[in-house]
């Protein structure tokens, strides 16, 4: 496949099986390089994770992988209320897609619910983890009911999303973006565009805003045992989850780092940020 993201380095995207499903994935990097493996958040293709992420960490000396979910752009779509699934199901994806390319561990950096998946593997896969970078994210295993955390921002509920499309998607990049970074809207509607271009069901996607609902025991396990080195970066504008979900993760895990990064919100495409990123994942930790 020519390689879109100029990074001089082999770029293979291909299917993989996870159990009766098929994830698209994409390899790009020298394959003796150390193995990122990108995990996006909620209803997110992997093309989420900005091509200049990608890009830098490539740069920095790393085979990165990312993947579509599955009911998200070109993986497969599952009928939920015949085969409900939730951040265990989730994980099993992410632990195929490493399955797959022969990888026995891997650099975990993950967003959002990406990160709640990178946590679920830190604590029930502990080998296949390298270290763990957790964007954006909130401690696994909490009740959003019930949850002692601050809920998102006022100004984020009040939100009232337009018809599902590549516009009202940039009204919400743009608030999850904040107003202290810039906001690049071509870079934005371009990555929406492909994503609304390229999925096989866009309605799918929603079937992850049911998640959430599913508490299994799994994951009432504890942070504490997870052994990873671990990165906690979290936006201080970040309307979804506010500093305190970042510093309450941060505590859970034994010697986990917290890095707040001043302006950033709950998105990566604000121009500078990707790389800025991609510099803080420990790409070379054994």
């Amino acid at each position: 496949m020519t390689d879109s993201l100029n990074t001089g380095q082999p770029h293979v995207a291909t299917f993989v099986t996870a159990g009766p499903l098929r994830l698209w994935t994409e390899r790009t990097g020298d394959l003796a390089c150390p193995a990122v493996l990108l995990i996006a958040g909620a209803s997110a293709q992997g093309y989420t994770m900005p091509d200049a992420l990608v890009a830098r960490l490539v740069d920095r000396g790393a085979q990165v992988i990312r993947y579509d979910h599955r009911d998200t752009g070109r993986s497969s779509t599952v009928d939920y209320d015949r085969d409900p699934y939730g951040l265990t199901e989730l994980a099993g994806d992410a632990v195929a897609v490493l399955d797959a390319y022969g990888l026995d561990s891997a650099h975990i950096v993950g967003g959002s619910m990406g990160g709640m998946i990178a946590q679920w593997l830190g604590v029930h896969e502990p080998a296949r983890v390298r270290s763990l970078t957790l964007l954006s994210t909130s401690p696994v295993g909490i009740d959003p009911a019930s949850s002692p955390l601050p809920p998102p921002a006022p100004h984020f509920l009040r939100h009232e999303a337009g018809p599902p499309g590549v516009e009202s998607d940039v009204v919400l990049f743009r608030l999850m973006n904040g107003d202290v970074r810039p906001f690049d809207e071509p870079a934005v509607r371009a990555m929406l565009e492909r994503c609304w271009a390229r999925a096989a069901d866009p309605s799918a996607a929603a079937n992850h805003g049911r998640v959430a609902q599913r508490m299994t025991p799994d994951l009432q396990v504890p942070l504490s045992v997870i052994t990873a080195p671990t990165l906690v970066v979290h936006g201080d504008q970040d309307p979804i989850y506010s500093p305190a979900h970042g510093e309450a993760l941060a505590a859970a895990i034994p010697g986990a780092r917290l890095e707040l990064v001043p302006g950033m919100g709950h998105v990566y495409l604000s121009p500078g940020l990707p790389e800025l990123l991609a510099d803080l994942v420990p790409v070379h930790t054994a």
